[in-house]
């Protein structure tokens, strides 16, 4: 059975269903014994950084919303077994009534590469600032209001910016996280 030649095949699935559709995939497969044939569901994620009542929060984003990832050998009965599994819509590159479509090689070297790069990454995200900047708070008791960076400490990941209160000008000192750049 390890003679069997498999490939990466992109199923749609419901968009935020990427989840369940790919317990069930995993359900179906292993319900029906066909673990020799599919070997790998995935689906590409990242972490984002966010603060939340003033906690920094880390959350899992999908790379690819409405795509579930998976390396099977589709013969037989897989490939209509796969379509017909709750909350997914068909392969990617699917022709109506047609062979499913697998990915390139380096297609899948990069997703692949990209999915264990974000893996090893450090939990830190350093975000460039620079004295004059202007930014604008989103969170504390300053929410909301625009700012001018007078100081950068970038070991502490700390910043020092004037804000406007009443036609005055108000220091404070806030984390990278509590800032965003504005747009100019």
């Amino acid at each position: 059975m390890a003679d069997i030649e498999k490939k990466w095949y992109v199923l749609r699935v419901i968009g935020g269903k990427e989840k369940k559709a790919k317990e069930l995939i995993e359900s179906e497969v292993a319900s029906a014994g066909y673990q020799d044939y599919v070997s790998q569901v995935l689906i590409p994620t990242e972490k984002v950084y966010q603060i939340r009542n003033g906690k920094k929060v880390a959350t899992e984003r999908n790379f690819f919303p409405g795509y579930v990832l998976i390396e099977a050998a589709l013969v037989g009965e897989i490939p209509h077994m796969l379509r017909n599994v709750t909350n997914v819509i068909g392969f990617l590159g699917d022709t109506k009534g047609g062979e499913p479509v697998p990915m390139r090689q380096a297609e899948i070297n990069r997703i692949l590469g990209r999915v264990d790069q974000i893996a090893e990454q450090p939990e830190e995200v350093t975000m460039p600032y620079f004295v004059g900047d202007t930014v604008k708070v989103t969170d504390g008791p300053f929410n909301g209001f625009t700012g001018t960076i007078d100081e950068v400490n970038a070991e502490r990941k700390r910043l020092k910016i004037f804000v406007k209160v009443f036609g005055n000008e108000t220091p404070l000192e806030l984390s990278f996280m509590q800032v965003t750049k504005e747009k100019i």
